[in-house]
């Protein structure tokens, strides 16, 4: 988009799935990209290691506040117009909230207000604050509440930004917490924060642990695909729409708004199996594999969402955004880069 054309970014997570696509495409826009970047001894950085040349690099961790005022205070003092925040650094796995419920509130709740309160503390001018929030927020629907919420032609329930929230998981409640304490300071200070739901991001570079990549890289290895719950449905949406999703609300959204987006029609994710399996077995990737259900493999008691459709009218509306990528499109694209990169996925299977 021309309208990041030498404007200061600075990107949280900018190394993670959907972090280092927005870089990338911040990058080619001629951006001056600012990426902070969770400090490890190692340093290293698989996913925008391309990229170093080209961006300013923070390291740090969103949960300490003395790294995140270090960073955003530096870019204060060398900025010379109003920077436009993608805030992705966030521990984003459902499952993995169940397991490590502490440092997901840690990085996802304390590291977004370490974050906002030093844009006011070092008085960081910015454009445009963009906060990644999830689908995961809007739960199953609340029965008590049905009169507020949306429905298909079909009388299926379908999200949008009037839609109550019910948060399932300590992921989903973390980010809405976050949510909240943008829209806080929004009120407060003034900050002029969006904040993006994006529905069921995959693509190339999304860990093989998420539905989508553990689908293909099981059935790039063996003959059997072993998945959670089949019938719970979702949005799923290519990573470079997700993209474009994040850098339209950030130059188009209104401050203090909510935007969510996706593909526009869910699928139950024992389809989106079989969607997958006929398009790497038509392209020569693997033959006859097979899905099995295995209930060790769901979501704990009964906080499995069944079902998650977006409605994206306001985003369409007011910023012009719509999918532009269709599936065989990305599950093609998203196959031949598991296919092509095992040594980037193997060590973080979880099957």
């Amino acid at each position: 988009m021309g309208e990041f054309a030498g404007r200061t970014v600075l990107v949280t997570g900018a190394d993670g799935f959907m972090g280092s696509h927005i870089t990338e495409a911040l990058v080619s826009a001629g951006a001056d990209v600012h990426v902070f970047i969770r400090a490890t001894s190692s340093g290293e950085m698989k996913n925008i290691g391309h990229l170093l040349r080209e961006v300013r690099v923070f390291r740090g961790d969103l949960a300490d506040p003395r790294s995140v005022r270090l960073a955003v205070g530096e870019l204060a003092d060398a900025a010379s117009d109003k920077v436009v925040v993608f805030h992705l650094g966030a521990q984003a796995h459902v499952g993995e909230s169940w397991f490590r419920p502490y440092e997901t509130f840690q990085v996802n709740v304390l590291g977004t207000l370490n974050l906002l309160q030093s844009i006011v503390d070092e008085g960081l001018d910015i454009l445009r604050f963009d906060f990644a929030g999830t689908s995961e927020e809007f739960g199953n629907m609340d029965e008590e509440m049905r009169d507020l919420y949306t429905f298909n032609r079909d009388g299926v329930v379908v999200f949008n930004e009037r839609s109550p929230v019910n948060p399932e998981s300590p992921y989903a409640v973390s980010k809405v917490a976050g949510d909240f304490l943008c829209r806080n300071f929004h009120k407060a200070y003034g900050l002029p924060v969006v904040i993006t739901r994006m529905f069921n991001n995959y693509g190339p570079r999304q860990s093989p642990r998420y539905v989508t990549g553990t689908i293909i890289t099981q059935a790039l290895c063996r003959d059997e695909v072993v998945l959670g719950a089949l019938k719970p449905t979702r949005d799923f949406t290519y990573v470079l729409d997700g993209v474009r999703g994040h850098l339209y609300a950030a130059v188009k959204g209104k401050p203090g708004h909510i935007y969510s987006y996706g593909y526009g029609e869910d699928v139950s994710v024992g389809d989106w199996a079989s969607f997958i399996l006929r398009l790497g077995e038509e392209g020569g990737y693997w033959r006859d594999v097979k899905v099995r259900e295995d209930k060790g493999r769901f979501r704990p008691g009964g906080t499995d969402l069944m079902r998650l459709g977006v409605d994206y009218s306001k985003m369409k509306k007011e910023t012009g955004w719509r999918p532009k990528y269709d599936r065989v499109f990305g599950v093609k694209e998203t196959i031949k880069y598991y296919a092509e990169n095992r040594d980037k996925w193997w060590g973080r299977i979880d099957w």
